[in-house]
């Protein structure tokens, strides 16, 4: 397990609030927000965000008593993102600033970056 010194990635406050309501639900104690990237989307790539335990070569990131861990495949595409939370009358969610994205869907999820991978899998946003 490695603890990252510096963040890779920036959460701003209220999408660090968010993860940790989430996160000191009784169901959640003792666990961590995973932030990964999977393939799919029309761009090829997409985020995503689970609940679970630390694996053994997971980057750490801790803030304000809040576990964030990512993937080493998922943190080359990941260095260096924001994440925020909105919340409007319509739709509620974590938004993804990615500084390597050259290319992203409408939907926000799914982006495509300079740098090849076997994770991308273009198919249509539904």
């Amino acid at each position: 397990m490695e603890t990252v010194s510096q963040p890779q990635l920036n959460f701003t406050e209220k999408a660090l609030g968010r993860a940790k309501a989430v996160l000191q639900k009784p169901e959640n104690v003792g666990k961590a927000l995973r932030v990964f990237v999977f393939g799919g989307g029309c761009a090829g790539l997409n985020y995503g965000m689970a609940i679970g335990f630390v694996k053994a070569d997971d980057y750490v990131l801790e803030s304000d008593s809040c576990k964030i861990v990512v993937d080493p495949k998922s943190m080359e595409l990941l260095k260096g993102m924001q994440v925020d939370y909105y919340e409007s009358i319509q739709s509620s969610g974590f938004k993804f600033n990615n500084p390597n994205a050259i290319a992203s869907c409408g939907c926000g999820l799914s982006f495509k970056t300079a740098q090849k991978t076997e994770m991308a899998q273009t198919k249509p946003c539904h």
